[in-house]
């Protein structure tokens, strides 16, 4: 069985659109985004664009969405999709729940928003080493001490946590967890504090905003941020994608859960590698792949000769 992962925000790097693979099904997706937006999407991905939380979610949206058809296109059609914070759009997408212009447009709503709200001194920070329950614990006694409060946004896996907050409250929040015991501490190239309560009007208006937009029950399995679990309604996926920059994102959940279902082939979309070196670190005996370490060519034969020998 394979399963399809969407990127989340700070996978980004410079010319990532223009790396995607050159197939008529890409052409068409970027045609068919740049006449949505009314831009041209290939001037997304540029140092100076890359700056812009609004830029990076949609390339991150495009280039899901660009991929997946791709792969479509050489009979490649995954059972389970699910995505990393924006990378759930490309998800919603791929598995059938929302069509690509309307996901195009409510990322760039979502994205919008979160830039507004916090413009800049804000943002990520990824600790490895520490448990979820122990960086509670440091944040807890650093918010106790007078600190602007930090949050935890992500959990990718047992020991590999994001943090969310301001970005002084984070630099010393650093300095605690690796104080504690923390293996590495460091900030994402991410500017907002995203997936936690500072986010909670925002997301409040997108859920306003997606009250709108037409979703549908997904065609394949859809694996949500907010519970890491199967979303099988059109309501229970548009709340999913609407909510999920206010909730902690149970990555490692969601990655458990396409595991029990069968999944045995873990394809991670371009641009990013994160999701697949977390699939291969906690589960050695699963093949993750990252279509961004491939030529196109390569990759398919290699999904094709993985899901014939058995890894399904």
């Amino acid at each position: 069985m394979l399963a399809l992962l969407f990127p989340g925000q700070g996978a980004q790097t410079d010319g990532f659109l223009h790396r995607l693979p050159q197939t008529h099904a890409v052409r068409e997706t970027l045609d068919e985004a740049s006449q949505t937006l009314g831009i041209d999407v290939l001037t997304l991905d540029t140092p100076d664009a890359l700056r812009s939380t609004v830029a990076v979610q949609v390339g991150l949206t495009v280039a899901g969405v660009a991929f997946a058809r791709a792969l479509a296109d050489e009979q490649l059609t995954p059972e389970i999709g699910a995505g990393l914070s924006v990378g759930a759009y490309a998800a919603a997408v791929s598995c059938g729940a929302v069509r690509f212009d309307d996901a195009l447009r409510m990322v760039r709503k979502r994205a919008e928003m979160m830039e507004m709200a916090y413009p800049s001194g804000y943002g990520l920070a990824a600790v490895s080493g520490l448990t979820e329950h122990r960086l509670a614990t440091l944040a807890a006694q650093h918010a106790d001490e007078g600190q602007q409060r930090v949050y935890i946004g992500n959990v990718n896996a047992p020991r590999q946590i994001v943090m969310a907050g301001a970005s002084g409250a984070l630099d010393t929040f650093i300095e605690r967890a690796l104080a504690a015991g923390a293996r590495k501490a460091t900030r994402l190239a991410v500017s907002v504090p995203s997936h936690c309560e500072l986010l909670a009007h925002a997301a409040d208006e997108l859920v306003a905003y997606a009250q709108d937009v037409p979703f549908r029950a997904p065609r394949s399995t859809y694996v949500g941020n907010r519970g890491g679990r199967p979303l099988h309604t059109a309501e229970a996926v548009r709340d999913d994608l609407a909510t999920n920059m206010r909730y902690t994102v149970r990555w490692f959940d969601a990655l458990s859960v396409m595991l029990e279902m069968g999944a045995r082939v873990l394809l991670e979309a371009p641009p990013g590698q994160v999701l697949t070196d977390i699939a291969r670190e906690n589960f050695p005996d699963t093949a993750a792949l990252a279509a961004s370490t491939f030529s196109f060519d390569k990759l398919v034969a290699t999904v094709r000769r993985r899901l014939a020998s058995g890894d399904q």
